[in-house]
């Protein structure tokens, strides 16, 4: 059993069915971050573990759900609960890591419609992407949150942004310490009617993204 850390704030339209299309042998966990939509009594409605991270940002709504976490099989993915990314593509990210073919998977994501994706989050991506490649050498395009990798290696990366730096922090402190880190594409479709992007939905959003990701890459 693989758990799948689901950060959630104001999810209810998403939510129903990113729950029914969870693979056989992944076990979600709905990470609360705030929400007052009825998010987590419909996310423990179609089986889900719901735990509650009253501090806000994406890092700290990441960080209680592995803290939560307890997979049989050691591994534990992060995707967005927005309806954005497919739970049936999970296995994408997360058998490279059990085969043992890299400690850390990245979803690299392709988008399925024009609108899935705002030219101006897609850009501020590429920039940050290309500052990795060029100073890390890992094969990295794209920061999207469909990730996997195990718990353990998770926690003793000792993640400090509870943020939108928290998955660039990721990335930079897995290259540090000498991970190998892949990249499969992963289908990017637009939010579930209803929901609201914290980060791409706006250019304050994205700009607020960026910011948070400049201390990380400053320290």
């Amino acid at each position: 059993m693989t758990d799948v850390v689901l950060p959630c704030l104001d999810e209810a339209a998403a939510l129903p069915r990113l729950l029914r299309r969870m693979p056989a042998g992944y076990r979600p966990i709905v990470v609360d971050n705030g929400s007052t939509d009825g998010s987590p009594e419909i996310a423990a409605a179609h089986g889900a573990l719901v735990v509650f991270a009253p501090e806000r940002g994406f890092g700290a709504a990441v960080h209680a759900g592995l803290s939560a976490a307890d997979p049989p099989d050691g591994l534990v993915c992060v995707m967005d609960a927005d309806g954005s990314f497919d739970p049936v593509e999970l296995p994408l990210v997360a058998d490279p890591v059990r085969r043992g073919d890299a400690r850390l998977m990245l979803g690299r994501r392709r988008p399925t419609t024009a609108r899935a994706w705002p030219a101006h989050a897609r850009f501020a991506n590429a920039g940050l992407a290309f500052w990795l490649r060029r100073t890390t050498r890992l094969p990295v395009h794209d920061l999207g949150p469909m990730r996997a990798a195990r718990l353990a290696d998770l926690l003793a990366l000792d993640l400090t942004d509870r943020r939108f730096g928290y998955p660039l922090e990721m990335v930079v402190k897995a290259a540090r310490a000498g991970w190998t880190v892949g990249e499969v594409d992963v289908s990017y479709a637009p939010r579930a009617a209803g929901t609201r992007s914290k980060v791409t939905g706006t250019v304050r959003g994205t700009a607020r993204a960026v910011r948070d990701m400049s201390k990380v890459l400053a320290g």
